[in-house]
């Protein structure tokens, strides 16, 4: 294929943009970290989570409850001093449907410039929720202040479209 049937198909098809919209905003109680030592990706550590409560975003109305005490974040302390993290847990909706949370976390720095995205996959049976399980999730991981044994997580669904 020449660089001119190249761009005739890459015309026919023109890039759909992605939006991005706040689906919804959880205060997780955290317990603290636990150091279980060095592993092949950095030093390793556990923080449990006790609980909390999320609220609807624009992208998700009524998509509320609580976050049940379950699962950990499971951290690394890489060598170029990043960190991934990846939490697993449930989250309760006001309507009794238990979703299971899986946030992939990679921060990087500290203090209000600190990089903290991440992937979010959730897990939701059949009925009002199954959408959940088609579509894709971006995560921002938030200390709020003072650092009183919790963190803000905001899931953000991605559309595509222009606008």
């Amino acid at each position: 294929m020449d660089e001119i049937q190249l761009r005739r198909r890459l015309d026919s098809a023109p890039a759909q943009g992605f939006t991005v919209t706040l689906a919804w905003e959880a205060l997780v109680l955290i317990d603290s970290r636990q150091d279980l030592g060095p592993g092949p990706d950095g030093h390793r550590f556990l923080v449990p989570i006790l609980g909390g409560r999320f609220t609807a975003g624009p992208a998700l109305p009524g998509f509320s409850g609580e976050i049940m005490p379950s699962g950990a974040d499971r951290q690394a302390l890489r060598p170029d001093g990043s960190k991934t993290l990846r939490a697993i847990y449930e989250m309760r909706v006001d309507d009794g449907t238990v979703i299971g949370i899986d946030n992939s976390v990679i921060t990087d720095g500290d203090g209000p410039t600190r990089y903290a995205v991440s992937r979010i996959s959730l897990t939701a049976p059949a009925g009002p929720w199954a959408i959940l399980n088609r579509r894709f999730f971006l995560g921002s991981l938030h200390a709020p202040q003072p650092r009183d044994g919790a963190v803000i997580v905001r899931g953000w669904m991605v559309g595509m479209g222009d606008g």
